[in-house]
């Protein structure tokens, strides 16, 4: 009798394992979508920075949170949690304080934690959610001088003359992607 107790424990502890593993699993797949939407929409804000460069606003929107709506952003947070082996239950597009616009993920993922000892677990599938968030890492000097010259947030400055653009200015140099925490 002793045997089966110690028994049953095992397997109960090893469903327990199974679940925290799918939890994991679903955690990993989320974290990885919502930064492949907040990814995507950097990519997105940089190429409408570059495009405005040039105009009367001197791309100043695209850094002070008056970017336009993500096209792509949750498309791509689809296709990553996909490649999780998750579903992509929801991709909620939220836009301050300040400039910063974040991305909140929820996925599920296709596969039940599976058959065990506890009744139940075979129809249960894990769920989690993510947040990323992107914010300029730059803000514009206040004038209307030409170049236009922004500060960064690691003291530096740096000049954006669109007529000769800097090859080495990328996306990465005026935006930053992070994960945030969520109110779940």
């Amino acid at each position: 009798m002793a045997v089966a107790g110690l028994l049953f424990v095992a397997f109960a502890v090893f469903a327990v394992g199974m679940a925290g593993a799918a939890r994991n699993g679903a955690q990993s797949a989320a974290d990885a979508s919502a930064l492949a939407a907040a990814q995507s929409y950097r990519d997105q804000v940089f190429a409408g920075f570059l495009r405005d460069a040039g105009t009367a606003d001197a791309g100043r929107r695209w850094l002070t949170g008056r970017a336009d709506p993500p096209d792509t952003a949750c498309a791509e947070a689809d296709r990553l949690a996909a490649g999780n082996d998750a579903d992509d239950e929801g991709c909620r597009v939220t836009t301050g304080p300040g400039p910063a616009t974040s991305f909140e993920v929820t996925v599920r993922t296709r596969k039940a934690v599976g058959k065990s000892v506890v009744p139940g677990t075979e129809d249960i599938h894990a769920r989690a959610v993510a947040r990323a968030v992107v914010e300029p890492r730059c803000s514009p000097k206040p004038g209307d001088a030409a170049p236009l010259l922004l500060v960064c947030d690691d003291g530096r400055q740096l000049a954006v003359d669109p007529q000769h653009l800097d090859p080495l200015l990328d996306a990465k140099a005026l935006f930053a992607v992070r994960l945030a925490a969520t109110d779940q």
